[in-house]
């Protein structure tokens, strides 16, 4: 249900936009991406965990408002990254 480590390497080294970069919108996007598809797969067999469906609820909103963030301050890495991951909108 969780990302493992390795994973998240994978995911930093591939959205950062330079060396050692953790923090900037893109990662935490595909990170929670991630996450959000992960416990997407575990709810479609644990349909009554409605624990772990409010957090995915809390990702999808934290996810939305660095989307929105990341929309507001540079629109061509806003449209680079959502076709990136594949996101709707």
């Amino acid at each position: 249900m969780s990302i493992t480590a390795e994973r998240k390497q994978v995911l930093i080294q591939e959205y950062a936009t330079k060396q050692g970069d953790t923090g900037s919108p893109e990662v935490q996007v595909a990170v929670l991406s991630e996450r959000i598809k992960n416990l997407t797969d575990h709810l479609k067999g644990h349909h009554k965990d409605n624990h772990s469906r409010r957090g995915l609820l809390v990702m999808v909103g934290q996810r939305r408002r660095l989307l929105d963030y990341l929309k507001g301050s540079s629109a061509t890495r806003y449209d680079s990254l959502i076709s990136r991951l594949g996101l709707r909108r």
